[in-house]
């Protein structure tokens, strides 16, 4: 069974085309308009594993916050899309990633529970253009569409991008780890059945 969405999202601010494929090879094609952002989220398809298209056209004239955060909602609903019933799936995992001197760990729960644990600061509010703060809101519009718990704690972090950079990678390693299924499993991981 194919384990991909299509999410197609017009607002008044934003016009947004994301595919996912959770059995990909970790290729991405990614155009923003905010290239700090698309970075990141080349990053995450990488080391998640999932190929991740997104063609993103919004009002960063006011600035990349609606961008960004309705990019969030479109992989969290394609990310709970692509799982479909969840059966089969690792459904918890962890990464810790290093960055230099930085390092960051992700623990995630693909629950059909949506919350953010997000305990992360930066040395800098910007990194070039783009506002550190809109990491965390791109991480909960995903899992607020997604159901997803997430939990992200940098340990220790002295360069804004290296602690961005480590969150993203830390995350896709926790999500593609915790998405990718189990063949010893068939069934739903949850002793109630669903998720």
């Amino acid at each position: 069974m194919s384990r991909t969405a299509n999410i197609t999202r017009k607002t008044r601010e934003t016009d947004i085309r994301l595919t996912v494929n959770l059995d990909g090879e970790g290729r991405a094609e990614v155009v923003t308009g905010v290239g700090f952002f698309d970075h990141m989220l080349t990053h995450l398809a990488k080391h998640s594993g999932w190929d991740l298209t997104v063609e993103a056209k919004g009002d960063l004239e006011v600035d990349s916050h609606h961008t960004v955060e309705d990019i969030g909602i479109c992989l969290g609903s394609a990310l709970k899309n692509a799982l479909g019933d969840k059966a089969g799936i690792e459904r918890f995992a962890d990464a810790a990633v290093p960055m230099d001197e930085t390092l960051v760990q992700a623990a995630v729960d693909i629950s059909g529970r949506s919350h953010l644990e997000y305990a992360a600061s930066y040395p800098s509010p910007k990194i070039g253009e783009f506002d550190v703060e809109l990491v965390e809101e791109f991480l909960r519009a995903m899992v607020n569409n997604a159901g997803v718990t997430l939990h992200v704690a940098v340990i220790r972090g002295g360069n804004s991008h290296h602690v961005a950079e480590a969150i993203f990678k830390a995350t896709a390693r926790a999500l593609g780890r915790a998405t990718r299924r189990d063949p010893a499993r068939g069934q739903v991981p949850s002793t109630k059945g669903t998720l």
